[in-house]
């Protein structure tokens, strides 16, 4: 008896309103409990389009998504309770202070009181922004910002995550963390789906990669599997340019 994938997606597709052309078309792919998947691809490859739509966040056009055994179709509710959603952007109020932002996320989540209080502090001091809590979010660097929004949609320790470029645009350091971070989550058997433009980042942390080009996954399997399935290829960058190309994209 075979078992169903953790995440089942079968022939996805989006098509935006007065585009002829599909943003993702026929993508299929299977993810198990417990894995970290990169989902790699060329600028406008369909990368952010299938992560907003695997969330909840943007309706299919036809396909049909499983995530841990419920139709989102029909049980789409039961699906954004065990999810966590870091988006590319930003969603943080600038206008508010660390520990304020995170209030209002751990809120919107069901947390409350002392629970959420000491949740936030021992995030805030993982993440070495103790003593920024009470600073305005619009004084941050760009890679303090990107901590405080991964910790937003983490605090209430979702089942699976999806995270879209979440160390795009900050420093060595930040970006450290962050993956120290998601490496601790996945460890405490959270399941993680993510994108990136870093292939050496991707290459160390992913137990699986889907190079996706043209809205459809063209390549899959661990970075070891897909390196030693090319010979002419040594890291998972030569992998990704080997199905991709050169052509610069917009």
């Amino acid at each position: 008896m075979t078992t169903q994938p953790y995440i089942s997606v079968k022939e996805l597709c989006k098509i935006y309103p007065n585009s002829d052309t599909f943003a993702v078309k026929d993508l299929s792919l299977d993810i198990e409990k417990g894995e970290i998947f990169g989902l790699l691809g060329p600028n406008g490859a369909g990368k952010t389009t299938t992560i907003s739509m695997l969330c909840s966040l943007l309706s299919p056009t036809s396909g049909k998504i499983i995530i841990d055994k419920h139709d989102m179709a029909v049980e789409v509710n039961k699906i954004r309770k065990i999810v966590g959603v870091v988006p590319q952007d930003i969603t943080l109020y600038p206008k508010l202070t660390a520990r304020e932002n995170l209030r209002f996320f751990g809120n919107m989540y069901g947390l409350k009181g002392k629970e959420l209080r000491e949740k936030i502090d021992f995030y805030l001091e993982e993440f070495g922004l103790i003593n920024k809590r009470d600073k305005r979010v619009e004084t941050f660097s760009g890679g303090m910002k990107r901590r405080i929004n991964l910790l937003a949609g983490t605090l209430h320790n979702p089942d699976i995550l999806f995270l879209d470029e979440p160390t795009v645009g900050i420093d060595v350091q930040s970006r450290l963390v962050i993956i120290d971070f998601l490496r601790k989550l996945n460890s405490e058997n959270t399941t993680i789906v993510y994108t990136s433009h870093h292939m050496e980042e991707a290459q160390g942390l992913c137990t699986k990669i889907g190079i996706i080009d043209k809205g459809n996954i063209i390549a899959t399997g661990s970075p070891q599997q897909l390196i030693s399935s090319h010979t002419d290829c040594e890291s998972l960058e030569d992998i990704f340019i080997k199905h991709t190309g050169r052509q610069l994209r917009d």
